[in-house]
């Protein structure tokens, strides 16, 4: 057993009655929520948000404890048709992450129903074994009866165990979710230590972070293709952090539009990621943005592997 072990075996064993444990991936249709519900349910950023659709490319686990329970949050990809060698990657992502599951938590924007992608992931799901169930999301946007319309909808295709209707936004029906998941789960030591909210590595939180900045500043313009890298992290000895990063794009125009005109767009965004990272650190930040071109980053592998994604041939 790892000293990780050790830790979260103790941390277990303090807690009253048998401890439970498992994975629950979020699958859903892009903009569904899935980010802002996973944070909400760990009470902590763990996962970016932004109106950009596919913002999530990599699969981000959050770590909560509700009751006796340790709840691993498997937040996936958006899934939806893929057109290009990365959108492959990440809707490959997002479907292995639901196959590695203990449970799975179907995640339906309310407002948007069924349309399109959620009916192409319901005939996905028939195939996949592990025990499902289906979460309305925004529903104090929707009306009762077409909620109530929407849920025996998508259970006539397939057998949820359960339905939930939820706000991620406002909390509303979290509990209930929580409640459930922690009396579901296996019984069985937890996973991680207890203060643990996340598996991703700091510097690749850090990158996160700024691309989410770079997205809420500027996802009308710039392509969701960009790409962050934390390259340089230092421990000082005030106490601080320095970060150097690196946010590549595909063309010579994209730079122009990150960098703003006199710098403006980029100092608003590294003015931004450093505040919330300060937050999350609990110490001094100085942060350096850089901006380069990268051609084709695309067809990258290595660029797939800092993202956590297989190369897909």
């Amino acid at each position: 057993m790892t000293q990780e072990e050790d830790i979260a075996a103790e941390a277990a064993e303090e807690t009253h009655g048998p401890t439970h444990s498992g994975f629950v991936a979020l699958i859903g249709p892009t903009n569904a929520g899935k980010s802002t519900l996973v944070n909400r349910l760990v009470g902590a950023k763990v996962s970016i948000v932004s109106h950009k659709v596919q913002t999530t490319r990599a699969i981000v686990r959050g770590i909560a404890i509700h009751d006796n329970a340790q709840i691993v949050f498997m937040d996936t990809p958006g899934i939806f048709k893929p057109r290009r060698r990365l959108d492959r990657a990440m809707v490959t992502s997002a479907w292995g992450g639901a196959k590695d599951a203990d449970l799975i938590m179907l995640l339906i924007d309310s407002e948007r129903g069924l349309r399109g992608d959620a009916e192409a992931i319901l005939e996905g799901l028939k195939e996949v074994q592990q025990p499902k169930i289906l979460v309305l999301n925004k529903i104090d946007r929707v009306n009762r009866e077409d909620l109530l319309a929407l849920a025996a909808s998508a259970n006539e295709k397939i057998a949820f165990e359960r339905t939930f209707m939820i706000s991620a936004e406002n909390g509303s029906g979290c509990d209930d979710v929580m409640d459930y998941l922690a009396a579901t789960l296996p019984e069985g030591p937890w996973y991680y230590p207890e203060d643990q909210i996340s598996d991703l590595p700091m510097r690749q939180l850090a990158a996160e972070i700024t691309r989410e900045k770079l997205f809420l500043r500027l996802h009308q313009e710039l392509p969701y293709s960009s790409h962050v890298e934390t390259e340089k992290w230092e421990e000082r000895n005030d106490g601080s952090v320095r970060i150097e990063q690196v946010i590549y794009v595909e063309r010579d125009s994209q730079k122009k539009i990150a960098l703003g005109k006199g710098g403006e767009t980029i100092k608003a965004i590294s003015t931004a990621s450093r505040k919330e990272l300060s937050e999350i650190l609990e110490q001094q930040v100085h942060l350096f943005l850089f901006v380069k071109v990268r051609e084709n980053w695309g067809d990258d592998p290595e660029r797939f592997r800092e993202m956590g994604l297989d190369f897909p041939k």
